[in-house]
Formats: C-alpha cells, sequence, structure tokens
C-alpha cells in the first residue's frame, strides 16, 4: 500500500490515453523519431491539422468508468514535445493548433465527474526543444551533423524548461492524484553511440521534491531513474510479486490494446476482452494493478476496437469486480490454470480453463464455510476426498490431505473467466485492512527484484 495514497491498491484498473499530434500519421505514437523526421518539418505537418473537433472527454471517462476502471492518466506531453495544456513555456501547444483551446482541463473536470482519479502523464524527453541533446531515440540521430547541434544545446536549459512545465500542471488543475514520468534510459539499448539520459540530466531528486511540495497526494512512478511510489513494467505480465531491496513494492503493468500506445490505423493485433481480464487478475494476484491504453484518432474520438474491448471488460467486472478491487494475493497453494485473489474473509479463485466437474484444492480443507460462484451466487458443493479412498468404477480417488475438492456444474458459466467466491473461516487479509496486503498475504512464490 501507499501510505499517502491507499486509493491506489485499491483501485487496481486504470485506463491510459496516449494522445497528440502522433494521432494524424496514426501509425505509432514514436513515428517522429521511427522516420526521423525533423522537428520542423513534423510541427508544419501535423500543427496545422491537429483539430480535434470530436473531442468528448466526458465520453472518455464514461467508457473509462464503464469498463471498471478507477482513474485514467493522460498525456500532456509526449516525446515529441506537443503540449495539450496552454503552456506559457513553448508555443507548440494546443492553444495554437486550430484546436484552440486548452485540452488539459476539460479532461480533468470530466474525470472527476464521474468519480475516476486524475493521472497526468509528462515526457522527460521532448523531440522538439532546441536545447534537448540528440541522443539515441532522437529523430536526428542519424544526422552526420548531430554531434555538432549537440554543443549549441544547453540540456541546464532544457532542464528549466521541463521542471517548469511540471509546476504548470501540478499548479492550475487542482488536485492531480497520479503522475507518470517517462522516461529514463541512461544505460542499455538506448545509451550507444550517444550518451543516454537520467536523473542528472531531469534534476530528478530536486523535481520530485518539487512534485512532492505541490501535490502532497500524489503517485509517481519510477521513471526518474529514482524509486518512486510504484513501480511500472510495461508490455509484460511479471512473472511473481515485484520487489525492490528485497521489500514488495506497489506495481502497475503499462499494456497496450494492440501493442501501440498512440492511435495506430493499420495496427489490427488488439487483445481479446478474455485477455484482458486474465491480465488483471494475475496481475492483482500479485499485487499489481493494470494500466490499459486507448490512443485516440485524431478528431478525439475512441476506435470502436477499443470501445469494444473495454465494454468487454467492464461487463465481467461489473458482475466480478470484488474479486479484484481492494484484493491481492492469497497465501495458499493455486490449482493449475487458476489464479487467487483475496480480500477480507473472501478467498477467489478465477478459472482461467474450466475442468469438467471437479476442482481440487490444495490446502483448503477445514478453512472455507461456503462457496458460490461469483457470476450468479449459486452454491459450490464442497468436499474432503480422504487420501485413503480408492478409485473405483464411477468413484473418484482420494486427493492428498489438507486439499478441498469442489463440485463445479458441466455447464461453464457464460463469462470470460469464471470466478468462485470462497468465504473463509479466517480471514486471510485483516479485515480492517481493506486497502493493505501484509508480508503474510503472499504466494509463496519467488520475488521478482526491481
Amino acid at each position: 500500500m501507499i501510505a499517502h495514497a491507499p486509493w491506489f491498491t485499491e483501485a487496481r484498473l486504470g485506463m491510459f490515453v496516449h494522445w497528440g499530434l502522433y494521432s494524424l500519421p496514426a501509425r505509432h505514437e514514436w513515428v517522429m523519431s521511427r522516420e526521423h523526421t525533423p522537428a520542423d518539418q513534423y510541427q508544419t505537418k501535423y500543427l496545422q491539422h491537429f483539430d480535434p473537433d470530436l473531442y468528448d472527454p466526458r465520453e472518455w471517462a464514461a467508457t473509462a468508468r464503464n469498463a471498471g476502471m478507477k482513474y485514467v492518466v493522460l498525456t500532456a506531453k509526449h516525446h515529441e514535445g506537443f503540449c495539450l495544456w496552454d503552456s506559457e513555456l513553448t508555443d507548440y501547444k494546443s492553444t495554437n493548433s486550430p484546436a484552440g483551446r486548452d485540452l488539459i482541463a476539460p479532461y480533468v473536470e470530466a474525470a472527476r465527474e464521474h468519480g475516476l482519479k486524475v493521472g497526468l502523464y509528462y515526457s522527460l524527453l521532448d523531440w522538439h526543444h532546441p536545447d534537448f541533446t540528440i541522443d539515441d531515440v532522437h529523430p536526428e540521430c542519424e544526422n552526420p551533423q548531430a554531434a555538432e547541434l549537440n554543443r549549441a544545446r544547453d540540456m541546464d536549459r532544457y532542464r528549466g524548461y521541463l521542471h517548469g512545465q511540471v509546476r504548470e500542471l501540478l499548479s492550475n488543475y487542482g488536485t492531480i492524484d497520479y503522475l507518470f514520468f517517462d522516461f529514463s534510459y541512461a544505460d542499455g539499448k538506448h545509451a550507444v553511440n550517444f550518451p543516454g539520459k537520467g536523473r542528472d540530466d531531469w534534476g530528478s531528486e530536486e523535481l520530485l521534491a518539487m512534485v512532492r511540495q505541490l501535490q502532497p497526494g500524489i503517485v509517481v512512478n519510477d521513471r526518474l531513474d529514482i524509486p518512486g511510489d510504484i513501480v511500472t513494467p510495461e508490455q509484460y505480465q511479471p512473472s511473481s510479486p515485484m520487489q525492490r531491496d528485497g521489500v514488495d513494492v506497489p506495481w502497475e503493468a503499462c499494456q497496450t490494446l494492440n501493442g501501440s500506445w498512440g492511435y495506430d490505423r493499420d495496427n489490427l493485433n488488439y487483445k481479446s476482452p478474455e485477455l484482458l481480464i486474465r491480465m488483471l487478475v494475475d496481475g492483482v494476484s500479485k499485487n499489481g494493478n493494470l494500466l490499459l491504453n486507448v490512443g485516440p484518432t485524431a478528431r478525439g474520438t475512441l476506435d470502436p476496437r477499443a470501445t469494444a474491448a473495454l465494454a468487454g471488460l467492464g461487463e465481467w467486472t461489473r458482475v466480478h469486480g470484488r474479486s479484484v478491487y481492494g484484493a491481492g494475493p492469497a497465501t495458499f497453494q493455486t490449482p493449475s490454470d487458476c489464479r487467487y485473489t483475496a480480500r477480507g474473509d473472501r478467498l477467489y479463485l478465477h478459472l482461467f480453463a474450466w475442468p469438467f466437474q471437479h476442482v481440487h484444492l490444495p490446502g483448503m480443507a477445514g478453512k472455507a464455510v461456503y462457496a458460490q460462484l461469483l457470476n450468479d451466487g449459486s452454491e459450490i458443493a464442497m468436499s474432503e476426498l480422504g487420501a485413503d479412498r480408492l478409485a473405483q468404477n464411477m468413484e473418484q480417488g482420494g486427493q492428498p490431505p489438507g486439499t478441498l475438492t469442489l463440485t463445479l456444474p458441466v455447464q461453464r458459466p457464460d463469462v470470460a473467466v469464471p470466478v468462485v467466491e470462497l468465504f473463509l473461516k479466517a480471514a486471510p487479509v485483516p479485515k480492517d485492512s481493506e486497502n493493505a496486503f501484509p508480508d503474510s498475504v503472499q504466494n509463496p512464490v519467488k520475488r521478482h527484484r526491481y
């Protein structure tokens, strides 16, 4: 749990929104870098055509809420440098495009109206700013004059710009619940031909101190190259709960619907609602959140393929939400093709595969007083099959000591992921701590160290 923001681990599911000038070319949010487009050409081509006449943040917020999401994070500025608000520090902003207005303010208002926590994304990179030095991910990294161009650039000036813009975002829109910085690359594959960038380039310690001063209750991620409140694995599902220095940390898997963050018209690799639900459940079972992305079109609408996927997610969370919201890991050994989550005196068995009649729960004998399918509240029979019981004809044999056997209907419930709710004699999570998951409430598996 985050002490100053316990809502985060209660929420479990949020919407990421990637939106900017890159929605016009509609071929990935890194299009400027991938196609090595100089800043002046990129601005000339797209700024004058950014006219999101169908932008309705209330529709976005309603879609998020109906999908079961509890918070939203919008890209105020992505790597391309274009700002969705009326920044006093640059002319490269929505108010100077055909949009003609601040696009952050109505988003914040809409999120609050729909009961959603408000998040903003801010890119530490800026491929448009004249003082941001050329590096391995910069659009001009293949320019033969890159080294000479860098001699005229000053990261100290850029750092002042960065801090100033963050101050604007955190001062002009009331309470901001979550700030997602992106990203540091001091070492690794993005720092081969040119030096990468990290905490010294961003002034991360001073930046984070300012953020805490302006918004004491805010959640900040881990991408400043210094520890934050949460860890943010991206485009993969951790194999176990995540740790820092041997201590479990809150984490959030950042995932796309189709492999692209920004609107990518021809990318058809969409995940099914069932897969999205499994990802959500898998994360919660390891004490993590899911931040699921949509990339609105250049006119400001959500792609119908995205809304269909989110509608399927919402259909499941409406009925099964109590198995994920405020839930966390369980201590018990999980059967194959299943995931456990726990909250209070309830244990939730998520069945990724539907077995014929029986599912055997190791170590659960004598611990549950009642079981039911969560989708309709119908009772599930429980039994303990003694280890010395012999299999004969139509009678199955015994199970290892301590095993609880559930007898399921032959017909699988017509839901994406069926859930059995077990009422326990003893709570795996303290009843007075809905949002906290102590060290004793963990799967007995190896941790993923961060």
